[in-house]
């Protein structure tokens, strides 16, 4: 009997034993990761909408959302009160996209009081103040067929939500605040690598092909969003660019990095756009967010600190 064919043996058995069990060990990782990302909230689509009496509104809503310029934009069928920009430009894929800025916890957490405001606020109250300032536009009628319509929509999307959660996914993403303040040269330069070629090397965006709204949004300028909305909050841009831009990126499959998210947002939120009054927004100013652009603040640090960071690690970036 040849014995050294015994130890070699053993070695093969054990060899494989370990590289099984490594591949298990990996495979359940994988699986948890699998299971964790899929635990991200995705709102249902169009086609699941009811075929009924309560549908047909909450479909009116959808295709508000949707188109919001062809009801509701410069030459809207229904009114002219927003800048020609869609909710959904916002809103990604109507309000539905993880990590997309979408309304999953809407339903669940409405009626609720907001810092910004020092109010108790509806869903309408929302949707106006939506309506206000992403599309530097004029509130709807809270009784209107398109309120009730956008209202019957955005609560159809979170029924299934218990109330008072809010699910993982749904919103923006907080990301790590940098060590250094956001840099806007750095921005412009990843702004023309990966931003220019679809919102315009000027940030005008590309018109729709039926003139009406837009295939890919202005960042700046008069038909952009104004200083108060949310997005003009760094941290908000940042951690919306990060997991949906470039266009069609998402949290599975990010494309820029961290740093190069909160730059783009410097250099965007740093060119020029329309101007609405907030002198009533955040009467308790102890709970204005870190990263509020426009003062007065309850510390010491300048508005372009304010703006631009360094952040402290402490502060906190979701209050709306």
């Amino acid at each position: 009997m040849k014995y050294w064919r015994i130890p070699a043996f053993i070695f093969v058995v054990t060899f494989l034993m370990f590289f099984l069990y490594r591949k298990s060990s990996s495979d359940a990782l994988l699986q948890t990761a699998i299971i964790d990302s899929a635990s991200c909230w995705t709102g249902a689509g169009p086609y699941q909408i009811p075929v009924d009496s309560a549908g047909t509104i909450i479909r009116y809503g959808y295709q508000l959302i949707t188109n919001t310029a062809a009801y509701l934009g410069p030459n809207g069928r229904v009114a002219h009160m927003s800048n020609g920009m869609n909710c959904q430009n916002c809103h990604l894929d109507a309000g539905t996209k993880p990590w997309g800025n979408n309304y999953g916890a809407v339903a669940s957490t409405y009626p609720k009081i907001r810092a910004r405001s020092g109010l108790k606020e509806s869903v309408e109250m929302r949707v106006n103040d939506c309506l206000q300032r992403s599309l530097n536009g004029f509130p709807l009628d809270s009784l209107s067929k398109e309120m009730r319509g956008i209202v019957a929509y955005i609560k159809w999307l979170g029924n299934e939500i218990p109330k008072g959660e809010k699910p993982k996914g749904t919103g923006i993403v907080d990301l790590p605040f940098l060590k250094r303040a956001a840099d806007s040269a750095k921005g412009k330069k990843d702004f023309i690598i990966s931003c220019a070629s679809c919102h315009g090397i000027n940030g005008q965006g590309k018109a729709a092909l039926n003139g009406i709204g837009y295939l890919y949004p202005p960042l700046w300028g008069n038909n952009s969003y104004n200083d108060a909305a949310g997005l003009y909050r760094l941290s908000r841009f940042a951690g919306f660019i990060k997991n949906n831009m470039p266009n069609p990126c998402n949290y599975h499959h990010t494309i820029l990095s961290t740093e190069s998210a909160w730059d783009i947002a410097a250099y965007v939120n740093s060119q020029p756009r329309p101007h609405k009054d907030q002198s009533r927004d955040w009467p308790d100013i102890t709970k204005k967010p870190i990263d509020c652009p426009i003062g007065p603040y309850s510390d010491n640090l300048s508005e372009k600190q304010h703006k631009y960071g360094p952040f402290r690690s402490n502060s906190t970036v979701g209050k709306k």
